[in-house]
């Protein structure tokens, strides 16, 4: 799956955002977290897992859930291509972005397939 289409889901972005605040989580405690059953969470952390926003490790009768810091780097990078476009030349004017389809500014690659 791919990052953006796991994070648009609010459950899973939740689910993400409790994983940063909170550090590792077992999947118990996540699915108390959430009032859909505990097999619906358990896709949404597959689908994580499947986006490598997730790593789970498997502790005796546990799976416990880690943020895929990687990736996390990954995302963040990609990001913050957007936040530099000023640095790379692009003034915004008249509050109009129609300049920029004149720009030529090479097209981000995603790196998250």
């Amino acid at each position: 799956m791919d990052v953006f289409a796991a994070i648009a889901d609010p459950t899973r972005s939740t689910i993400l955002e409790r994983l940063i605040t909170n550090g590792n989580m077992a999947a118990s405690e996540i699915y108390k977290e959430f009032t859909s059953s505990p097999p619906a969470i358990s896709q949404h952390l597959k689908a994580l897992r499947l986006a490598k926003l997730v790593r789970v490790e498997k502790r005796a009768q546990q799976r416990i859930y880690f943020v895929n810091h990687e990736t996390m780097k990954e995302l963040g990078r990609w990001v913050r291509q957007f936040t530099t476009v000023k640095e790379r030349g692009v003034h915004q004017t008249n509050g109009s972005d129609d300049h920029l389809a004149n720009e030529n500014i090479d097209e981000p690659m995603l790196p998250f397939e």
